[in-house]
């Protein structure tokens, strides 16, 4: 199941830089719950996939790099970098590491993310 589930993180990120709402929505358990470190507890999918969509109006592109993933039975820590540009010509990376665990069927039961956003160039200061 280790391999399934980190095939199903890499689906889940690509859908979303693809803007296929629904197909991540799909990977997920219907009760599947998602908590970020920003502060505002614990959402639904639905939920994040609303704030998802809110968010990528302003969003031109953002494709991810996976940097590493860990994986023991049911669960996948993986650490990516997103590349994002705006459609106001902002550009940055977003460094996260997601964990992702599944129930007994394989979906995608919860998502835990730490993440920050870096503008380009601040790296070099």
């Amino acid at each position: 199941m280790s391999q399934e589930l980190k095939d199903k993180a890499v689906t889940y990120i690509r859908a979303l830089e693809n803007r296929d709402r629904q197909s991540a929505r799909t990977l997920c358990a219907e009760t599947a719950t998602v908590w970020h470190d920003e502060g505002k507890g614990e959402q639904s999918t639905e939920e994040n996939i609303a704030g998802v969509e809110g968010q990528s109006a302003s969003i031109e592109s953002m494709r991810y790099g996976i940097l590493r993933r860990l994986s023991q039975p049911g669960e996948v820590l993986q650490q990516h970098v997103g590349h994002v540009a705006t459609a106001h010509g902002m550009h940055g990376e977003v460094h996260a590491a997601v964990h992702f665990g599944s129930d007994d069927a394989g979906q995608i039961e919860r998502r835990e993310q730490y993440a920050d956003f870096v503008p380009a160039g601040a790296q070099d200061s």
